[in-house]
């Protein structure tokens, strides 16, 4: 007698398994697109059916390219291994899944070996060394080792330096208090996608985006509307702005005309600003100086050039009189990275030892303190310091009205500064 049951032909009434491990360790912090392509390509294992790779972007409907990634992904969290197919073509290749629980509670295979080899030589680059370290001091934590290959991965996926990877965590804990490792991967993502690769290109386009949503905000406020502006109103303002370099007084003038009409909106403030222009009426395209307001950015784009160089310089002299300000820098850049070693070990009291770093860590910030004011010098001498505080020498304030500052500026100021750098 033989005992036998009805196998169910309709792939979607099976089931995948899933291991624990994979749910608790790396469910949470992988990029919701590479998490769908290893789901869809880990059911089609299970069953024994090949997919291609154009078949999973289909499917999920991505980019192939977005697919190749995700694959690199979960490579380097050492949870797949590939098999190429032909040396020649690096894109040919098939996919084995890798048993978690093999790893964590047998013997370790060595793609896991190679993915914590990998982490090791990327931590002797003092750039990456001092990115995850200004990662963790931005978001006061340890990152584990998957946490490390993902940032670095975001290096070569994204083409971006490391010092712009460390402002994007800085940004999204200033600006959105978040952590999260794939909310900050999707800005990076975004900031690589409009070719912003470096700190000072990422700055002057928030600078500029804060200022324009400072504006929007202010004219909303006029027309007393309480929602935010949509795209296309973004866009009608930014032409005031931007194009037709209309000052925020000049337009919330403008706002004041719709007191008489029952619904106010943008296009009837649009059509009051085209009026005026074709009348002859705008004003503030220069200030009193004649100055253009090309000629004003430029300056202060100058100026902080200029703030930061001397900056440098009082840094240098700081070294030069007391060099154990110098060790001292040194020293708490090194913390970061011996931290970053401290997770891939296999210490049992890394909880203590990360505190005695802590603790390290706060004694030297206390000791540069003293040897600062010891030897005749403020705490922030080291520092930038901008001519204007107010506006840290940007020209315009949070509001989006240009600063005080402004009206102090002449024509043989601009000359001054501008004429040197030509």
């Amino acid at each position: 007698m033989s005992y036998f049951r009805d196998k169910t032909q309709e792939y979607f009434l099976l089931d995948t398994r899933i291991e624990n491990i994979f749910i608790h360790e790396f469910m949470a912090t992988a990029p919701e697109g590479y998490l769908k392509v290893y789901l869809l390509a880990l059911m089609h294992a299970d069953l024994g059916v090949d997919i291609s790779r154009k078949e999973i972007a289909r499917h999920l409907t991505m980019d192939e390219e977005d697919v190749l990634k995700a694959w690199n992904y979960w490579e380097k969290m050492g949870l797949i291994r590939k098999h190429r197919k032909d040396p020649s073509d690096q894109f040919d290749y098939d996919i084995e899944f890798i048993s978690l629980r093999q790893q964590m509670y047998g013997q370790m295979d060595s793609s896991q070996h190679e993915g914590d080899h990998q982490i090791g030589d990327n931590m002797s680059d003092p750039q990456i060394k001092g990115m995850i370290s200004e990662i963790e001091q931005t978001t006061g934590r340890v990152f584990n080792s998957s946490e490390i290959r993902e940032v670095i991965s975001w290096l070569e996926d994204y083409r971006v330096l490391p010092e712009a990877i460390a402002y994007a965590f800085a940004y999204s804990v200033k600006k959105r208090r978040k952590t999260d490792i794939r909310y900050v991967g999707k800005i990076v993502k975004e900031w690589e996608a409009q070719g912003l690769g470096d700190v000072k290109a990422i700055e002057e386009h928030l600078g500029k985006l804060d200022r324009q949503n400072n504006m929007h905000r202010r004219v909303f406020q006029a027309l007393g509307f309480s929602r935010n502006p949509t795209e296309e109103e973004r866009r009608i303002m930014d032409v005031w702005f931007d194009e037709m370099n209309v000052p925020l007084d000049v337009v919330l003038d403008a706002c004041k005309r719709t007191s008489g009409i029952s619904s106010p909106n943008i296009n009837y403030v649009n059509k009051v600003i085209q009026n005026w222009k074709k009348d002859g009426k705008l004003r503030g395209s220069k200030n009193p100086e004649g100055l253009s307001r090309q000629d004003i950015r430029e300056y202060y784009r100058l100026l902080r050039e200029k703030d930061e160089e001397e900056a440098r310089k009082r840094q240098g002299e700081v070294y030069g009189k007391v060099p154990r300000v110098k060790e001292i820098d040194e020293e708490l850049g090194g913390i970061g990275p011996e931290l970053s070693r401290l997770i891939i070990s296999d210490a049992v009291n890394k909880q203590e030892i990360t505190e005695q770093l802590r603790n390290k860590e706060e004694a030297l910030k206390m000791e540069k303190a003293f040897l600062m004011t010891d030897n005749g010098y403020e705490p922030d001498y080291m520092e930038v310091k901008y001519s204007c505080p107010i506006c840290r020498d940007t020209g315009i304030l949070d509001t989006g009205e240009a600063c005080q500052c402004q009206k102090e500026i002449t024509g043989e100021k601009v000359d001054k500064m501008i004429s040197p750098k030509q």
